[in-house]
């Protein structure tokens, strides 16, 4: 199940026609899809888990957007490279699963660019594992934005973990 601030808990069924009549709605403009996980370790009675949340971002450029999200608990990542990793995989997993039906539905009636965004920067601890996890996402066939740019993983997903 995704979640929607505007629509409540959708089903991927309903997922993807809100993704799809939102772009149909306006067919001549320009829409980046954005992919994007961020994650937060978590702990009760001494138990460590890591909620981790995917964001689904459909943006029409210059007037707005639509997003949807999905939680879930994992095990928490033993290492700040575990934790990016998993994040990374998981957009990579969404972005395989879902594409392909949003495709379908779609039939060549919109047009989207596709970003898978990543919770790493320039600045900080995760400075050294950018070209690591930009390898991943691009040799899955996709483009990959980090900070400042990857605003779907680290405002969006951030925002619900």
């Amino acid at each position: 199940m995704f979640v929607s601030p505007t629509l409540g808990k959708l089903k991927q069924n309903d997922l993807i026609e809100a993704v799809a009549s939102f772009i149909e709605a306006e067919p001549n403009a320009t829409y980046r899809l954005i992919i994007g996980s961020d994650s937060h370790k978590r702990g009760q009675n001494g138990i460590s888990k890591l909620k981790l949340v995917t964001a689904i971002v459909v943006h029409r450029v210059g007037f707005g957007g639509r997003y949807f999200w999905q939680g879930k608990l994992e095990e928490a990542a033993k290492s700040l490279r575990d934790k990016i990793y998993l994040e990374t995989l998981l957009s990579l997993e969404t972005a395989q699963i879902f594409l392909p039906s949003l495709n379908r539905r779609l039939n060549g009636h919109g047009h989207y660019e596709l970003e898978i965004h990543i919770d790493v920067g320039r600045a900080g601890e995760t400075r050294d594992m950018i070209r690591e996890v930009v390898g991943m996402v691009t040799g899955n066939g996709f483009t990959a934005k980090t900070k400042p740019e990857s605003y779907g993983a680290s405002k969006v997903a951030d925002k619900h973990t």
